[in-house]
């Protein structure tokens, strides 16, 4: 054990050699291009012509390197802003961080990362997982694949992404991760209301037209969600008033007495909120909260923390505890 060291991955700069190795072939076509005219006598002054074609063939060459090196720059460039964006998100791939989406509004921003990293805190003090620092996104250009849970604070002028965006996050919902979108008004969502939305429901009304989204209900009561750690009636954040909304359950029999998990083996890849659940989490570096709760209220804070826990929690684990349905039938087995 004496002899183990710990080393650091050695970086890497990559870059490209398609422009040299184009210009290289030039060099080498105006090389042979130059040897055939001298072996043909093509410098003889009195043969004016081929020396001419030489020149310009040489020119072109040049000029055609000339051309192919700056495009070869900013392409340099490009992979080198790709690399720095995947390295970012890259450290998700290491240990698990929850992320943010970048709104570009600082002060949301900001909430976001230290409601975050809040609840990272509190997460690791609870439980058995231990997430890094939060990780803020940007859905047009960073990978998104890393992450489990990604917070999307909406606001009223929140800028619709744009198609090849979306289609981006759609994948990635499908693919196995989880969006919780949070209008941080307050107020019960107004889904179907028409008229009585808010503008940020309006919003994000406006954002769920453009993704491939299932069908979602309120949080029912036997919902993992509401035992994935803590026993959990409600999910309050700086607000109270809004419920949770997830992908709605299929409707089963009830007349069958003993069915299987309610909600499957599937985590639900959208989730909304109006509670400001980050502005519940957020602290101060000294512990504090940054915002106050409405109504002021210790415990609700509490819950807020607990509500994350349990989001964290069933994301990563998916709907293990809806299995304790079958313990008599386990029980009955490890009897007999």
């Amino acid at each position: 054990a004496n002899d183990l060291r710990a080393e650091s991955f050695p970086s890497q700069v990559v870059r490209v050699l398609t422009p040299w190795f184009f210009g290289l072939a030039f060099l080498l076509l105006v090389a042979d291009s130059l040897i055939l005219l001298i072996l043909r006598g093509g410098f003889d002054f009195k043969r004016r012509r081929p020396a001419i074609a030489a020149i310009v063939t040489l020119s072109a060459g040049l000029i055609g390197f000339a051309l192919l090196a700056q495009p070869a720059s900013a392409q340099e460039t490009d992979l080198e802003d790709d690399l720095a964006k995947l390295e970012k998100t890259l450290a998700a791939a290491y240990e698990t961080r929850l992320a943010y989406v970048i709104t570009g509004e600082r002060s949301i921003d900001d909430i976001s990362e230290a409601g975050l990293s809040g609840l990272s805190r509190f997460v690791s003090t609870r439980t058995a997982l231990e997430p890094g620092p939060p990780i803020g996104v940007d859905l047009s250009s960073d990978e998104l694949s890393f992450f489990p849970l990604i917070y999307w604070p909406i606001t009223p002028d929140a800028e619709i992404p744009e198609t090849a965006t979306l289609a981006r996050l759609d994948a990635y919902m499908k693919k196995g991760g989880t969006v919780l979108f949070d209008t941080r008004n307050g107020v019960s969502l107004g889904f179907g209301r028409g008229g009585g939305q808010t503008p940020s429901e309006r919003r994000l009304a406006d954002i769920l037209a453009n993704l491939n989204i299932p069908p979602l209900e309120p949080v029912p009561s036997d919902h993992v969600l509401t035992k994935a750690f803590y026993i959990l009636n409600d999910f309050p954040g700086r607000f109270k008033d809004s419920r949770l909304w997830v992908e709605a359950l299929p409707v089963l029999d009830e007349t069958v007495t003993r069915r299987p998990a309610r909600s499957g083996d599937g985590v639900s890849s959208i989730m909304i909120s109006g509670n400001d659940l980050a502005g519940a989490w957020a602290l101060a570096p000294n512990g504090r909260p940054l915002l106050p709760t409405t109504p002021d209220d210790p415990r609700q804070r509490t819950l807020a923390f607990r509500t994350g826990v349990n989001i964290v929690m069933y994301t990563l684990t998916g709907n293990y505890k809806a299995d304790q349905i079958h313990i008599p039938d386990l029980l009955e087995r490890l009897g007999q």
